[in-house]
């Protein structure tokens, strides 16, 4: 038996998220990828995942692993998978890994991108993939109240119902809200861990602080309110992106410099 690591790629937006579900709510990326193996091999997999992403939400950089008795050389596996798979999940490459790593629990640090698109007309060609938000956002504002949210917190404000979490501490290590070419709004979310919802739910509340809404200031008050009503906002799935997972010890800043 090998423990055989991938990293993905995929387009969520016709999947019902990554986790296999019943197949009466719709197709998955887990029960794709496990299908796809199936019909390589003649064997049945049970896929590990970095992040159970939902459904409509991308992946740049997701991570699985599981225990194949199959013979395929790691090195012809993605060509192999990519050769069955549809064209909106790419698997990017594959390595053995020692039998105790999990793609989950192994996980030092993630990044989550959030696209927001701040234009009056919505951009056709980022439809899939970033939040149109037409009233004229205050970048800098969002990127005061970002700040706020940096180092360790408990986050219940910004958990959604419905997560199997039973502790709410998670450290985010940058936060930052950059404006790009095109009306583009970027927020970059890095934590050692993320709740149910919990980037869509930041990002839903730095749009009320871009509106106005919300002052930057109060979101300490809002962070130590553990009240979910506080953070009101779940930003669409469709404006996130899976970006990086890390296993190794090197810190965010080291990865990535133009972030910090």
């Amino acid at each position: 038996m090998r423990n055989i690591r991938l990293r993905l790629a995929y387009d969520g937006t016709h999947y019902h998220g990554f986790q296999r579900q019943a197949k009466a709510y719709g197709p998955t990326i887990q029960g794709t990828l496990e299908s796809v193996w199936a019909k390589l091999v003649e064997e049945e997999v049970t896929l590990a995942m970095a992040g159970r992403t939902d459904a409509g939400v991308h992946a740049s950089g997701q991570v699985v692993n599981y225990m194949t008795s199959a013979r395929i050389p790691e090195e012809k596996i993605p060509k192999a998978f990519n050769s069955l798979l549809p064209r909106d999940i790419r698997i990017l490459e594959a390595e053995c890994v020692p039998d105790d790593f999990n793609s989950r629990w192994s996980a030092r640090w993630k990044r989550y991108d959030y696209l927001i698109d701040n234009k009056s007309i919505p951009d056709t060609f980022q439809r899939l993939y970033a939040y149109h938000v037409p009233q004229s956002l205050n970048a800098d504002r969002m990127q005061q109240a970002a700040n706020y949210l940096e180092g360790c917190h408990n986050f219940k404000t910004f958990a959604a119902a419905g997560g199997d979490s039973k502790r709410f501490e998670r450290t985010i290590y940058r936060c930052k809200v950059s404006r790009e070419d095109k009306g583009m709004i970027r927020v970059n979310c890095i934590g050692d861990g993320f709740l149910y919802h919990m980037v869509r739910i930041i990002v839903g509340t730095l749009v009320d602080v871009g509106r106005g809404r919300i002052l930057p200031g109060e979101i300490p008050d809002i962070i130590a309110s553990q009240e979910r009503r506080r953070a009101r906002m779940v930003a669409p799935a469709h404006g996130l992106t899976l970006v990086h997972v890390n296993y190794t010890n090197e810190s965010p800043s080291a990865v990535f410099e133009e972030l910090f």
